[in-house]
């Protein structure tokens, strides 16, 4: 084998080399989904990602001889940091061909960095935090993923346990048939979704697409005071929450994102996202091929064969003083119903951290099972 090389990416050569390598990876995998190029390169760009505003990363290659053979990633995100009183770095875009070597130096290219930032740990993978795409699949690997969910051959866990990663949290993924739900929804509860109604005079409604900027805003409000004990929780800036409306926006079902009130203010809110992954596996954007044509191939098997029949529980939270009542049951009946209305046969709900009892018990309620396992590794510096 030719010596392995690990660079920088210094220019935009490099760069189209990081973006373009997983279509090696994943050459004669049956279940990756492809992104758009024009979206990654966009999402890896400061100038671009507002993300950038408090963090900063580096991009790395791995070559034998003129080939790439890896990808990787390492980068600190100071809002994390500091929300959650840690010091640890990162890594992500963790790519490699069926070569230990070449996975192993790029996980030390990664640490080395860490290590030169002054962090005491490195965690991943993520691209680029938890309001991202995180997690390696560790079990489930004879399935797409859904949307913004993370996919890689089974041989990377290993990769990371030999160079001395341990797991620092599991990420479940659910998988709800809505036709059995729906013809024997459990009475308890019905039970509580009306209790909840009727004793705390709630509602819910769908999103209002025609005041959309507003019901960001709400959004907004909601998102960085539900989630704020979790595990791996950082806050979205404003820039970043606006920049994930406006990609959303376009593939957003409205009867299927749900919004809790009381006295006419919104305390709850429920995000689901049709299963864009679907259609965008069956148009397969390559390198070097025409992105509009790519695009209208997604728009035919999306709104004219209408392949589209997972729906992915993408986000729920409820204010801190309406949690334990039931409204976080309420939205998620309500996004079911509409779902198996408009034809939807599959849910799948996540990612749940594995210590979220409250919600584990909830998604068992509505009868989820597990089927999918992501995790995040962590090692220290």
């Amino acid at each position: 084998m030719a010596e392995l090389q690990i660079s920088k990416v210094l220019n935009n050569d490099d760069l189209m080399d990081f973006i373009h390598f997983p279509w090696e990876v994943y050459r004669d995998d049956p279940y990756w989904v492809p992104p758009l190029i024009s979206e990654r390169r966009e999402f890896l760009d400061p100038e671009h990602n507002p993300f950038f505003q408090h963090a900063r990363a580096e991009y790395f290659l791995a070559h034998r001889g003129s080939k790439v053979v890896g990808t990787i990633s390492a980068f600190t995100n100071d809002l994390y940091n500091e929300f959650q009183g840690v010091n640890t770095g990162f890594f992500g875009f963790f790519e490699v061909l069926d070569d230990a070597d070449a996975a192993s130096a790029l996980l030390s290219t990664a640490e080395d960095w860490a290590r030169e930032a002054g962090h005491e740990s490195i965690l991943g993978p993520a691209q680029f935090s938890t309001n991202d795409e995180v997690g390696m699949l560790v079990d489930g690997f004879d399935d797409t993923p859904r949307i913004l969910m993370t996919y890689n051959p089974p041989r990377y866990p290993g990769f990371l346990e030999v160079a001395g990663y341990q797991k620092a949290m599991d990420l479940w993924a659910y998988v709800l048939r809505l036709e059995n739900f729906m013809q024997n929804i459990p009475p308890k509860l019905l039970r509580v979704t009306e209790n909840v109604q009727k004793r705390r005079n709630l509602r819910v409604r769908t999103i209002d697409m025609r005041n959309f900027g507003q019901e960001v805003e709400r959004f907004k409000r909601v998102y960085n005071s539900s989630w704020e004990r979790n595990w791996g929780f950082v806050p979205m800036t404003d820039p970043e929450i606006d920049r994930l409306a406006e990609q959303l926006k376009p593939i957003l079902d409205p009867d299927v994102v749900i919004m809790a009130e009381h006295e006419g203010e919104v305390v709850g809110v429920s995000l689901s996202l049709p299963d864009l992954n679907q259609p965008l596996r069956k148009a397969y954007p390559r390198p070097g091929t025409s992105e509009t044509l790519t695009t209208l191939k997604l728009l035919w098997h999306w709104k004219v064969r209408r392949r589209v029949d997972w729906l992915r529980g993408f986000a729920l939270g409820v204010l801190p003083e309406f949690r334990g009542l039931g409204v976080d049951a309420l939205m998620y009946l309500e996004t079911a119903k509409n779902a198996a209305h408009k034809g939807y046969r599959w849910v799948e709900m996540s990612w749940i951290l594995e210590n979220n009892d409250m919600m584990n018990r909830l998604i068992r309620l509505f009868g989820g099972e597990i089927y999918k396992t992501h995790r995040m590794y962590e090692k220290r510096l």
